[in-house]
Formats: structure tokens, sequence, C-alpha cells
């Protein structure tokens, strides 16, 4: 990365680390775009430049969770199934306490934040959206032709990684532990994606064996 970019990036960071600190204290909808650009030593046009919308500078990392799913699937073995790539991606990250799944600390003031402003809530149902639209182009092209049914399984493998995701974050804003909370999603999580591999494969085998 060159000089040019890297500096892009560090003013991005700068804003959006200046406009978090300032959702977390005051909640999304009390915070306007001047605000978070006098915090970040930019301009108000500067904030727009990277952040086209208000939203987006609470999911500042949006399109990398959009498109995560369909990449797993596409970035999996061949012949491999793409409902035990996403599985063990989840499981793999849970392992790791990865940062995105909440189980750090801090992650309950986030989650308030989100369920305190009616525009953060449609924006977090507009990104399941576009997770599961961009899984099922990963899933089709698996497929040719079979769009339809790589539309259906893309919901189904979003609907129990989504399920899982806020199981998580319904036990953590309660206070429960992370590690147990984890230990408890985990094999629930592994079981609930072994149903609906077995219900794939249960007839000819299809996606495992597309020559991926």
């Amino acid at each position: 990365m060159g000089l040019r970019e890297t500096k892009k990036q560090q003013t991005r960071t700068a804003i959006a680390d200046a406009a978090l600190r300032l959702f977390l204290e005051h909640g999304f909808d009390r915070v306007t775009v001047a605000e978070v650009a006098r915090h970040a030593g930019v301009s108000t046009n500067t904030v727009f430049n990277y952040f086209p919308a208000k939203e987006d500078l609470f999911f500042d990392r949006q399109a990398e969770v959009e498109g995560h799913l369909a990449a797993v699937v596409r970035g999996r073995a061949a012949g491999a199934c793409p409902v035990e790539a996403v599985r063990d991606d989840l499981l793999t990250a849970l392992r790791q306490d990865h940062p995105m799944l909440g189980l750090q600390p801090g992650a309950p003031a986030f989650w308030r934040v989100i369920d305190d402003s009616p525009a953060l809530r449609a924006r977090e149902r507009e990104i399941g959206e576009r997770i599961e639209a961009a899984l099922a182009v990963a899933l089709t092209e698996d497929q040719p032709g079979e769009a339809p049914f790589g539309e259906l399984l893309a919901g189904a493998i979003v609907g129990v990684h989504r399920a899982a995701l806020r199981e998580l974050r319904r036990r953590i804003t309660a206070g429960e532990p992370p590690g147990p909370v984890r230990d408890a999603v985990a094999p629930a999580a592994g079981r609930a994606f072994g149903l609906l591999c077995a219900g794939l494969h249960a007839g000819a085998g299809r996606f495992r064996d597309s020559g991926r």
C-alpha cells in the first residue's frame, strides 16, 4: 500500500473511531455528522467522502461483513459442502473469539446503540439481506440454471448462521460470561448446520459433487 492509500486509510479509521466513541456515549440518533467531523479533525464533506451515509459510520465494515459468507463458499476446497464450509468458519471464529462475534468487552454497549436506533436496526436488516443475496450468487455459481435452489439454500444457511449470532448477542447482552456462552452456542450451531447438511445430501448429493 502506497503512502497516499495509507493516509486515506488512517483518515477513514480516525473518522470511524471518533464516530463510534460519540455514538456509544450519546446514542446514534443524537450525534450529527458535523459533530463527528469536528471530533475527527476533518470537514463534514470529508466525512461524506469516506462514508456516504451516517449509518456507514457505525457499520464501517459493512462491505466485509456482507461478502464474508459468499467468500467462504467460493474459497472452500473442491467438492466440499457449502454448509460445512460456513459451519467450520463460524466454529473457528468462535474458538478464536473473533471480534466480529461480539465476545469482546464493549459488545453489549455496541448492541444497545443498535437497539435504540430505528435507523440502525433498519440498516442491520439490510445487511442481513445483502449477506443472503451475495451467498445465493455464490451458491448458484456452482449450479448454473438452478437459481431458485441456490437462493433457498442461501436462506437456510444464513438463517442458521444468523440464529447462532442472535443467540450469542442475547446471552452476552444479558450479562452471561463469553466463555460459557461460546461453549453453549458452538455445539448447538454445529448440530443445526449438521442437520441442514444431512438434508442437503440426503438425495443426489448436489453441491458436494459439483466439482468445486
